[in-house]
């Protein structure tokens, strides 16, 4: 009887072991890392505010109040103009942003000269450095018949002063703009991107079958577009819902021609920094929740963004 030989089984050499790195987990440790930080400040900032605000809507200095908070904002005679400009507002940008967007999107994704589509890309995200104040405080100026550079559309429109411009009949008509304006830039570049992932074996084959422009926008581009734009119907939403900056420099603007409550988050401000009432803003806050996440989930359904191609 011998001993067998180290590293030996029935004649055949064992191989030393070595550890093989994984590249698949590497990539997701550097993943989570990445993800990390963010992650933490959704909690600081995202998370703990949004439980605290549960807590105040429900509470009143410290004891449970049930619903007591949300019929009091109910019963607020500003509540129901201000979730009824935010409404009106909410249509409108939707529905134009939605048909613009798509539509310039498809005009420069049409664009056979790559410096006329970049160029054309670049203007329009220009106006998307700018911040939201930064933004009206530009529009002030174009909305002021007597310094305006556009003062003859103005005038021709029945626009004489400021103050007649901003009256609150054509708010929803201006915050619109402004928003486009602001943001529609970003989206375009988004939908170009979307639209660069359309196979061309597709594309060519609708050319082949005597499809034009038209017609291959509407029955290809448009469907497989459908998840990106319904993306930018949430976050649209989520920003149409937190309408502040823009009512409230008007507000000041104009010196009260646009109410300090145009809005319901001017109301939830109002509430908590003019009334000292922190529960009645937190159940503003909380409905805005509520309405947004509702109508989040239609575009998430009707969209079927999470479904896979």
């Amino acid at each position: 009887m011998t001993a067998p030989v180290v590293g030996q089984l029935d004649g055949r050499r064992r191989e030393p072991r070595t550890r093989r790195k994984n590249p698949n987990r590497a990539q997701s440790r550097m993943g989570y890392t990445f993800s990390a930080g963010y992650g933490i400040l959704l909690v600081l900032f995202g998370l703990v505010p949004t439980l605290y605000a549960i807590f105040l809507a429900f509470t009143d200095e410290g004891a449970f109040a049930g619903l007591d908070n949300f019929v009091r904002v109910f019963n607020d005679y500003r509540f129901w103009p201000a979730a009824q400009h935010v409404a009106v507002y909410l249509v409108i940008w939707l529905t134009f942003q939605t048909i613009f967007v798509v539509l310039l999107a498809l005009i420069v994704h049409a664009f056979g000269a790559r410096w006329l589509s970049m160029s054309t890309r670049f203007v329009y995200y220009i106006p998307g450095a700018l911040a939201g104040a930064s933004s009206v405080m530009l529009w002030l100026f174009l909305l002021d018949p007597s310094v305006s550079p556009v003062s003859g559309i103005l005038r021709a429109l029945g626009m004489d002063s400021f103050v007649e411009t901003v009256s609150i009949e054509n708010l929803p008509v201006i915050f619109t703009i402004i928003a486009f304006w602001a943001g529609a830039g970003g989206w375009i570049v988004i939908m170009y991107g979307a639209l660069n992932n359309i196979s061309q074996e597709v594309m060519e084959a609708a050319r082949v079958d005597g499809a034009g422009a038209i017609k291959t926008a509407w029955y290809i581009q448009l469907p497989l577009l459908r998840k990106w734009i319904s993306y930018m119907g949430i976050m649209t939403l989520a920003a149409g819902t937190q309408l502040f900056v823009e009512p409230r420099i008007l507000s000041q603007a104009s010196k009260g021609v646009v109410p300090a409550d145009y809005s319901l988050n001017q109301l939830a401000y109002l509430y908590a920094f003019r009334q000292n009432d922190f529960n009645g803003s937190a159940a503003i806050s909380l409905i805005l929740l509520v309405v947004a996440l509702g109508l989040a989930a239609f575009f998430v359904f009707r969209g079927g963004l999470f479904e896979r191609d």
